[in-house]
């Protein structure tokens, strides 16, 4: 694509046309080019077009062939387990609706596309999750949960901001206090681990609560009358794994490919081995069509306007890997409060030294953060690090107010970090 510029990418990206040359050049000419891209790259709504744009440059540079080189999402993908007792899948109904969790607000709010055309959702068991406060759209998701006609149950290990919404709400065991299985991120072993303390007063496991839920409803599967001990040996040695007991007892048996299979030397995971530039995106979703043939850039994201000048990024703060680490007083301690963080000549343009109050806001919704400005970040983003509690911010609603709930192409998907927002100095 020779209409590809650097002087293209430049009004897209913001980086000079210098900066572009200048890491073109050092990435095309080193040997062992490594490229880390994970979850965040791909919350935007067109995250996956730009996954598989940046997936493509270790192919085209040759950079798989050197140790240590190339491209990495995840490597969940490795471990071959076979999930069908874990998930009964010799019983799913297709029929019935799989809903798109980063659309709960619209879901709750009776949105029709949110819902797939289907009823509205009138009973919830959350596990695993704290919607109240990580889900896009955040007023919309209260207004929801605050719904008369709608019956929440929360399992929980805290009693966090979604559990408060609860019409009943059920002790959940620690990590440490149930037996379960992992698959890795940064290692490349599958490890079962048991539990070695014992749960608290009537604190129970996922696996118990589903069981015990569907007894009631005379829901029928042999699953339902296994430990989850049982369910992972029998998942495992039908999996041609090691059993439970031996992976245990070994911690954790290696997945590792092989440098061969793992840099692609023996051929892409395709019958003929080559690599596809060409992604068959209409097989992926709904909206594959609409994406682009060949890498490129996807324009369907929440561009800055005069009205909404700012790009905001809400990764997690460095402690809050996800919400539950919300509730420990060292991690609050460290992040100190919600803030705004900006380009320093952002600051100045606005008015606003470190400490100042701003609202941050746009068409769904608005919120209140102290600013600090960040030299080396680009001007006109601003980064506020989600995962705060609602209650941590004066407006009582947190970041995630002004996140979208748009599904991201080509078959959904949270899109956290691709919000165009005003920014305003507060008296």
């Amino acid at each position: 694509m020779a209409n590809r510029t650097p002087e293209w990418a430049s009004k897209i990206t913001g980086l000079s046309v210098e900066e572009i040359v200048a890491f073109a050049r050092m990435y095309g000419q080193a040997k062992a080019a490594f490229i880390r891209c994970h979850h965040g790259f791909s919350r935007s709504r067109n995250g996956a077009a730009n996954m598989h744009a940046v997936t493509c440059l270790p192919a085209v540079t040759g950079a798989w062939k050197a140790k240590g080189g190339g491209a990495l999402y995840g490597h969940t993908g490795m471990y071959p387990i076979n999930k069908a007792l874990i998930e009964g899948t010799e019983m799913i109904d297709k029929s019935i609706r799989e809903l798109d969790q980063s659309r709960l607000g619209p879901i709750l709010t009776g949105d029709a596309d949110a819902l797939k055309n289907g009823p509205p959702v009138t009973g919830l068991l959350i596990q695993n999750t704290n919607p109240a406060m990580v889900c896009p759209e955040l007023e919309l998701v209260h207004k929801g949960l605050r719904r008369e006609d709608l019956f929440t149950c929360v399992h929980e290990q805290f009693m966090t901001e979604t559990a408060a919404f609860a019409d009943i709400v059920l002790p959940a065991t620690m990590f440490l206090e149930h037996d379960d299985f992992y698959t890795a991120s940064g290692h490349t072993y599958f490890q079962v681990t048991k539990a070695v303390v014992e749960a608290p007063g009537e604190c129970r496991e996922n696996n118990y609560v589903i069981s015990e839920l569907a007894k009631r409803l005379g829901a029928k599967h042999r699953g339902f009358g296994m430990t989850a001990w049982e369910i992972m040996d029998e998942s495992l040695k039908a999996s041609g794994m090691w059993d439970a007991e031996t992976n245990w007892s070994k911690g954790g048996q290696d997945f590792h490919l092989g440098f061969e299979t793992s840099h692609f030397l023996d051929g892409f995971a395709w019958p003929d081995k080559k690599f596809r530039f060409k992604p068959d995106w209409k097989a992926m979703g709904p909206r594959g069509g609409e994406m682009p043939v060949l890498p490129d850039h996807f324009d369907v994201i929440d561009n800055a306007t005069a009205e909404k000048p700012f790009r905001l990024v809400a990764a997690p703060a460095r402690t809050f890997l996800n919400s539950t680490f919300t509730e420990t007083p060292s991690s609050q301690k460290r992040e100190v409060r919600p803030t705004a963080m900006m380009n320093p000549e952002d600051c100045a343009a606005l008015g606003v030294v470190d400490g100042d109050r701003v609202e941050v806001g746009n068409e769904r919704g608005k919120t209140v953060v102290h600013t600090r400005a960040k030299s080396g970040q680009q001007r006109g983003v601003v980064v506020v690090e989600g995962i705060w509690p609602n209650k941590n911010f004066e407006t009582g609603i947190g970041i995630n107010a002004v996140t979208s709930a748009d599904p991201g192409w080509p078959n959904g998907g949270a899109v956290f970090h691709d919000t165009a927002v005003w920014i305003r100095k507060l008296a």
